[in-house]
């Protein structure tokens, strides 16, 4: 009797990972540009993915923990050379936060448009520096400048996203004068 030999994918279970990551959160993109979050099922998900449901839940328990791991991958970069940089002046972070909202302005009017700017909120306490447990001062601080940050990006986006980073930061220089 003839063995057959066993199909083995190419992938290692790494790169298997990376391709249903990136699959998941293009196809919820996608997605989303046609319609509101509420309305994706995570079978419809997973189909336009071309992964099976095993797959979504092997990574993910929300939809909304895809979106907010993308906004964590375009975050990456720059918040860790930021945060290796203390003591840059209040404006200076606005102007970084803005470039990047900027750069990345397809999405984040993306986010806007479907009400799901509140998946910043964990992101930005992160970028200040919040920890529940730091001391009394520190931690309302870093909560303070985080939901300071919050409120700037929600009305910017409800005005349409109009004024630039630099026009933004120079905002906080005005009372400097």
């Amino acid at each position: 009797m003839e063995q057959k030999a066993k199909s083995v994918s190419p992938f290692s279970n790494e790169n298997r990972n990376a391709y249903v990551l990136e699959h998941l959160t293009s196809s919820l993109l996608m997605l989303l540009a046609e319609k509101p979050l509420e309305q994706i099922s995570i079978s419809e998900l997973c189909d336009a993915a071309g992964v099976g449901r095993t797959s979504f839940y092997r990574n993910f328990e929300t939809k909304e923990e895809i979106l907010k791991a993308h906004i964590k991958h375009l975050f990456c970069g720059w918040m860790n050379e930021w945060k290796n940089s203390p003591g840059l002046p209040l404006s200076e972070l606005v102007y970084q936060v803005f470039s990047h909202f900027e750069t990345n302005r397809d999405f984040y009017s993306l986010l806007n448009e479907r009400g799901l700017t509140y998946l910043l909120k964990d992101i930005l306490l992160d970028l200040c520096g919040f920890n529940p447990d730091q001391e009394v001062v520190a931690a309302y601080s870093s909560a303070y400048a985080a939901f300071f940050l919050y409120g700037w990006i929600e009305v910017w986006f409800q005005r349409g996203m109009k004024e630039t980073a630099a026009e933004l930061a120079a905002y906080l220089d005005l009372g400097k004068k």
